[in-house]
């Protein structure tokens, strides 16, 4: 699902900014952009997976520190470390030395700075703070998009059950035609004296059995009613509608392949045509 949220915190004269953008995507899959030490970067993390469970969400944080602020400090003995040992690889590969922007990118170069006054936790506190806010602002957009899916949603699940109780309706013919066209084309190659009518109802039962999609009409209501109260119930919803629009399809493609009417195959095309659009909706679903 698609959303945007910012958060802003102050305290004293140091200022976080935290800016969420989502757009659609199967999983939860998190880019974090900023300098911030690794323990920092596990709780944004988690308080983003506890409210956010799918998505491709870019998260920035911006901190503006007091004047004279140190901010982020350079650990020289892991830079030197950290060169050593990636000039002794680049070598060994027949390849320039590192630059310093490769020496800079290696973890624990870049350090948060000695703080006896405590300003990196209060740095921390104030990220988090503002990672709340913009987290409520990204999931009241979510939401109003939520409500626009499952409008639109029902309306498809509703669509669907209209084309199911047709489905029925021509299924209730099935055995009769069957008999009628059986009988017909048993007279034309043997005239009526020799149908035996005993042998016609047994291959009419034969048939009609192998027709019979009572059993794929009563779980396909089932999937329809399952995706009808998930998509309009509290919760995450987007894997369990996944699962059931798969079901669902499933179970179309078994009744058109039992299909022994024209107007049933004319109907589970119509139907699989809305459950593909269906599916592309449900992929924005939370």
């Amino acid at each position: 699902m698609t959303g945007f949220g910012r958060g802003v915190a102050e305290q004293g004269a140091l200022r976080a900014t935290v800016d969420l953008r989502s757009v659609n995507h199967r999983f939860l899959d998190l880019k974090l952009r900023a300098q911030i030490a690794p323990s920092l970067e596990e709780q944004v993390a988690a308080k983003i997976r506890a409210g956010v469970e799918r998505g491709s969400l870019a998260v920035s944080i911006n901190v503006v520190r007091p004047a004279g602020a140190t901010g982020l400090r350079i650990d020289e003995a892991a830079a030197r470390r950290a060169h050593d040992t990636l000039r002794q690889l680049a070598t060994s590969l027949g390849l320039p030395a590192p630059d310093l922007a490769l020496v800079l990118a290696q973890p624990g170069v870049i350090a948060s700075p000695a703080d006896p006054d405590g300003e990196g936790e209060t740095a921390d506190a104030v990220i988090l703070a503002a990672l709340d806010q913009a987290l409520a602002q990204l999931q009241d957009m979510r939401a109003v998009e939520g409500r626009a899916l499952e409008k639109e949603l029902v309306a498809r699940l509703d669509e669907l059950a209209r084309l199911k109780a047709s489905i029925e309706s021509h299924a209730a013919g099935v055995t009769e035609q069957l008999h009628k066209k059986l009988q017909e084309r048993l007279a034309r190659l043997v005239g009526e004296a020799g149908i035996d009518p005993g042998r016609l109802a047994q291959e009419v039962a034969l048939l009609a059995e192998r027709a019979d999609i009572t059993e794929e009409l009563v779980r396909l209501g089932s999937h329809l009613d399952q995706a009808r109260a998930i998509a309009t119930g509290p919760g995450a919803s987007g894997r369990k509608l996944d699962f059931l629009v798969q079901e669902i399809g499933r179970e179309l493609n078994t009744i058109g392949s039992k299909s022994q009417r024209t107007e049933i195959s004319a109907t589970v095309v119509e139907a699989k045509s809305g459950l593909e659009k269906m599916r592309e909706q449900v992929q924005n679903v939370e």
